[in-house]
């Protein structure tokens, strides 16, 4: 038997089918060890990630698959992560011999391609993998403590990528805050039907040929649009005609289907990725997680076939797309795996994904949509100025790939609407007649919000984040309340806005440059060119530094020693903490409105005016937060430690706490009766009515009564 470790339980059906019954296919249901959930997980100065197992169960049940197989391939996906995750196989496995194969689809063909060709583990690839995960582990847990101390917020979490995620949201929300609209004034004229077009043709003024002074952006004199727009008779100074021609939209990456899938279809991109990998895992794609816009040779040759079967355009050459800078092209853009198949998927969601993909993939390779388009350019005077105007009409002649968008309109990416306008064949040296002209008010806007879409577009642009990071990073900044969704559109909360202030300009992981560039550090690591230890080292030595300086800004000292480094804010809404505390000389203090107030210790309260009902002696008000941290403490005591009365706090005022209800059964010890306590599980156990003087305490029996002979310890 011959057995195929893949990542995703949905892929061992397909598979099984393909490999036949000599083969047995299993999943790791992802990474099978992981960063422990306590402490860092690596130290200076090798930064070796400590990993703990995860998935003890189907660890178990590999290990007992590779005891009774021949060989073992490890066919987890062919990226940096799939990487790592068949490495941890072959350590966590023990694996001394193994086959690592990959393929970016699942067809018979394509996965028995892998098999013919098996490799070692590119240990580069899995050095680059950890390099990102130690980044943002030491980014995460490093800063994240520091940043909730600092903005008096808890569950205040710093990322590598998630951050300046948000700071692209929050500097656009402010931009538009911030934004003047400026009111400016065009002019279009309405010629008279020429040639039998009965609606006439329209021409817009140029303000910038002559009428806008140096540096000035927009016309802004109404009462000038309106003489040009009074002009009826113009002179024909040109008339051009030229072709156009637009070559069509590339094959999809990660990035740019789930922008597609956004706009065309209103998925979120998370959805986008479940809905690809569903259709990856039945064999209808290829592996949605790519970088790169081309095809394979085979590819291209299967969708000329179908184009030409079909009588759509070619051009003469196979085309080709230039990738972005620092592209990972492992493998090629996504695409059906056959594109024949007009439809594929189980639900309508993944029906219409694949419709998608199908479309954009045939019509990347089909010949330019062709346009005939004429130019006019008319002028007349105005206060001895010249006012030109230009008319311009575009014309369909030849579909190219817009034949196969037109099947279905919602799927052709959105263009730039150019209005109908069919401008006759005009003679330079004649005039033209102006039936109608109209002053056209305009008013500047400011750029638009993010919408999940454009917000990958942006981080794609700037080389912030992967294909892989994308979705997750969209998931996380709202999961976290540092943005929400406004009409589609993402608009930074209060919270977001506190982290990106209180982040930038002190980290340097939240500027968009440098980490771009440490995403070409990381493509390094997965090249050769430099170590993991030297790529984190790096980063680990830049953050401590600027750390190191974050702390010292939102340091406050102890009032009782005057330390910094262990003078703590503790906060948390959950548990009721809300004090300061000194690890250096014990020091507990309200908070007072973010600062350290009064100092809380028990011995050290004042006395009240007032007294205690049991004695008659002053009482003291006792707050603060208790030893064990479990929340805090607020209530009166009698001064006369030998008293011991405690008075509830109500309103400020001392009212006497019930008397315990007392039991039949009295202390073994002073023989006071003993008052039954409830326990946390549900049980009894027995306390002195003395107390504090006597301190003795009994478990309670199976028939309820106490347990003299074996006390709980206290």
């Amino acid at each position: 038997m011959k057995l195929l470790i893949v990542e995703s339980p949905g892929k061992i059906k397909k598979l099984q089918g393909i490999l036949g019954a000599e083969w047995r296919v299993a999943a790791s249901c992802g990474h099978v060890r992981d960063l422990p959930n306590q402490g860092y997980g690596l130290e200076p100065p090798d930064f070796t990630l400590r990993y703990t197992e995860t998935k003890p169960d189907v660890l178990k049940k590999l290990g007992t698959l590779v005891r009774d197989a021949e060989e073992v391939f490890l066919a987890s996906d062919p990226d940096r992560e799939g990487e790592g995750i068949a490495w941890h196989l072959k350590d966590a496995l023990g694996l001394k011999a193994y086959k690592r194969v990959t393929y970016t689809a699942i067809t018979p063909r394509d996965v028995q391609a892998g098999l013919d060709s098996p490799r070692d583990i590119d240990m580069n690839l899995v050095h680059a993998q950890e390099a990102r995960r130690a980044l943002d582990r030491l980014c995460g847990y490093k800063v994240s403590g520091p940043l909730c101390r600092a903005v008096r917020e808890e569950k205040m979490s710093a990322g590598r990528v998630q951050s300046p995620a948000v700071r692209l949201v929050v500097e656009r929300e402010r931009a538009i805050r911030s934004f003047v609209s400026t009111t400016h004034f065009g002019v279009e004229l309405i010629f008279e039907a020429v040639e039998n077009i009965s609606d006439g043709w329209k021409a817009c003024w140029l303000p910038r040929e002559g009428w806008l002074a140096d540096g000035q952006e927009y016309f802004l004199d109404k009462a000038v649009a309106e003489k040009i727009a009074a002009l009826r008779t113009l002179d024909i100074l040109s008339c051009e005609e030229k072709e156009s021609r637009a070559a069509p939209p590339a094959p999809f990456t990660t990035s740019s289907l789930q922008q597609a899938a956004s706009n065309a279809l209103k998925f979120k991109p998370r959805d986008t990725m479940a809905i690809a990998q569903k259709l990856y895992e039945a064999g209808h794609i290829t592996y949605m997680r790519t970088d790169s816009p081309n095809l394979s040779e085979t590819a291209i040759a299967e969708i000329r076939a179908c184009a030409d079967s079909n009588g759509w355009p070619l051009p003469e050459k196979p085309r080709t797309w230039k990738s972005k800078a620092g592209a990972q092209e492992a493998h090629e853009a996504i695409r059906p795996t056959h594109v024949e198949v007009e439809s594929a998927g189980d639900t309508p969601q993944e029906k219409a994904l694949y419709a998608l993909i199908r479309i954009r993939t045939l019509a990347s390779q089909l010949a330019d949509a062709v346009f005939d388009v004429r130019v006019a350019r008319l002028a007349s005077d105005v206060d001895g100025k010249k006012a030109v105007f230009e008319a311009k009409g575009r014309t369909l002649r030849e579909q190219g790939w817009k034949v196969v968008m037109a099947a279905d309109a919602s799927l052709a990416d959105a263009e730039e609407a150019e209005p109908d306008n069919a401008v006759p064949d005009l003679k330079a040296g004649c005039q033209a007649t102006a039936v109608q002209g109209a002053v056209k008010m305009k008013k500047t806007k400011p750029a638009p919000r993010f919408s999940e879409a454009s917000l990958i577009r942006e981080m794609e642009k700037r080389g912030i984040g992967r294909p892989a990071t994308y979705a997750a990073i969209m998931e996380n900044i709202a999961a976290r309340a540092y943005v929400k969704e406004e009409k589609a559109f993402l608009v930074p909360t209060p919270r977001g806005e506190k982290l990106v202030d209180a982040l930038a300009g002190a980290f340097g992981f939240l500027d968009l440059d440098f980490t771009s560039h440490m995403e070409e550090r990381l493509d390094d690591v997965a090249n050769g060119n430099v170590s993991y230890v030297q790529c984190v080292g790096a980063f680990h030595a830049q953050l401590m530094e600027e750390l190191g300086r974050f702390v010292q800004a939102y340091a406050v000292p102890c009032p009782a020693c005057g330390n910094r480094e262990q003078f703590r804010h503790v906060y948390s809404r959950e548990k009721g903490w809300n004090f300061w505390g000194c690890k250096a000389c014990g020091a507990i203090f309200a908070d007072d409105n973010g600062r350290p107030g009064l100092r809380q210790e028990k011995g050290a309260a004042e006395l009240t005016d007032f007294l205690c009902e049991k004695c008659g002696k002053p009482l003291q008000h006792l707050q603060g937060t208790k030893k064990d941290g479990s929340g805090q403490y607020d209530f009166f005591a009698c001064s006369d430690k030998a008293c011991g009365a405690k008075y509830d706090n109500v309103d400020g005022r001392p009212v006497i706490r019930k008397a315990p209800a007392l039991s039949e059964h009295t202390c073994k010890k002073c023989g006071k009766p003993l008052v039954p306590r409830p326990t946390k599980n549900g049980g009894v156990w027995f306390g002195c009515s003395g107390f504090p003087m006597c301190k003795a305490r009994y478990w309670a029996k199976d028939d309820g009564s106490p347990d003299y002979d074996n006390p709980p310890k206290h």
